[in-house]
């Protein structure tokens, strides 16, 4: 007989996106002025995207439909304050109706302050390299929270402050000095007439690392004074880091740069925030191509769903706060690879709660086949398709195999 892995009561079952990925049509935002200009990091604009901002009530409708309980979603503060101090009512009113949708069908919101995305006159004024800007973002905070907060269901005020740092470590990034030599951040800086233009991640690292630090906590801060009762956090790119023999120092190394500064911060919040989707490996010399013979995804990583556990186990116990999977999920056309790969990643998550680890939920990216940043729409998370001419939704198996799991509240294994 199949075995049968139970999830604690209350366990948040869900999907995750995020506001510029899905939405469409975000031409106030950083991201979208490195799009569209000469040498561009970009291979292809997002343009419509998923045009979720049109389609949310249809979209959350069959987010709920499919089994799920929870969905994580960012707002965009490019829209709530498209220029310095002018912030926007329609837009504050456009996500309040995203979060009533939510509480008809059902799900708790999780609510993302930053994706990743910031206002253009933000990244013109330094963005994330200067650290007088933190301010700013706590601001933004404050003025959702007041708009929004009593609809809340949890609040993530970072996505993946640390992922900057992580690719830049493991080689997929240039240094901070060539960072702020690239042709496309002079070009950008030009196109918003300003003599500088920082936007995350194409930004020096170790000047934003410390502005996200200090945004976290002012966030916080601001988050808790608004109206609702809702559990606040952040989130962090988490790779399963390992050492072969001799590589323990740089592995150590490289964990205290990325991860534990960040963790640190992380202490006194109500959770913390785990994404992870594959393991890096270390020598003496550093960071070590994918393993010979094992699975690479549509990003280019290895296929290493158990990478899930042990972030898992290291983020709570570094931390001792409660964690909550805010992504987790696999680029490929291949739906029978997503579903196995789910699958041994939940086994590690109900191997961490048999062990007494408090796992709260598990969130998968991504909700749709969406815009993957600099990759465009080559790679392919999403459990429901987009078509890209029509926008219609075409549901994958693995959506109806995890609904069903989330609905059952067990994963048989």
């Amino acid at each position: 007989m199949a075995e049968q892995l139970v999830f604690p009561a209350g366990f948040l079952w869900g999907v995750a996106g995020a506001a510029h990925q899905v939405e469409g049509g975000n031409i106030n935002s950083d991201s979208w002025v490195l799009e569209h200009i000469p040498n561009s990091p970009f291979t292809e604009p997002s343009g419509d995207a998923c045009d979720h901002y049109h389609r949310y009530p249809e979209d959350i409708a069959q987010i709920a439909a499919l089994g799920f309980n929870t969905y994580r979603f960012s707002i965009e503060w490019a829209r709530i304050e498209p220029e310095e101090g002018e912030f926007s009512t329609a837009a504050l009113d456009h996500y309040r109706r995203m979060l009533a949708a939510c509480h008809e069908h059902g799900l708790t919101p999780i609510v993302t302050y930053h994706h990743f995305t910031s206002p253009r006159w933000f990244a013109a004024r330094g963005g994330w390299e200067s650290a007088a800007n933190a301010e700013y973002f706590a601001r933004y905070c404050a003025r959702a929270t007041a708009h929004l907060g009593d609809l809340i269901g949890a609040a993530c005020t970072l996505n993946e402050p640390n992922v900057g740092l992580l690719i830049q470590q493991i080689g997929h990034m240039p240094p901070d000095d060539m960072m702020a030599q690239a042709p496309y951040r002079a070009a950008a800086a030009r196109a918003v007439g300003s003599d500088t233009f920082a936007a995350f991640p194409y930004c020096r690292q170790e000047l934003a690392r410390d502005t996200f630090l200090q945004a976290h906590r002012l966030a916080v801060a601001a988050i808790k004074a608004g109206p609702g009762n809702f559990p606040v956090g952040l989130t962090l790119a988490m790779s399963d880091h390992q050492a072969v023999p001799g590589g323990e120092a740089t592995r150590d190394r490289v964990r205290r740069a990325v991860d534990d500064v960040f963790l640190d911060a992380a202490r006194d919040d109500d959770f913390i925030g785990v994404q992870t989707y594959s393991r890096a490996r270390y020598d003496a010399a550093g960071t070590l191509p994918p393993e010979e013979g094992v699975e690479l995804t549509q990003m280019g990583y290895e296929f290493w769903p158990e990478a899930l556990e042990a972030t898992i186990r290291y983020a709570a116990a570094y931390t001792s706060r409660p964690v909550l999977v805010t992504e987790n999920g696999i680029g490929t056309e291949d739906d029978t690879r997503r579903i196995e790969y789910v699958r041994r990643a939940l086994r590690g998550v109900h191997r961490c709660l048999e062990d007494g680890i408090v796992v709260r939920g598990y969130c998968y990216w991504s909700v749709f086949d969406n815009f993957e940043w600099a990759m465009g729409y080559r790679p392919k998370f999403g459990l429901i398709a987009v078509d890209r001419t029509t926008q219609q939704r075409a549901p994958k198996p693995s959506a109806a195999w995890l609904g069903g799991i989330a609905r059952a509240n067990m994963l048989t294994a």
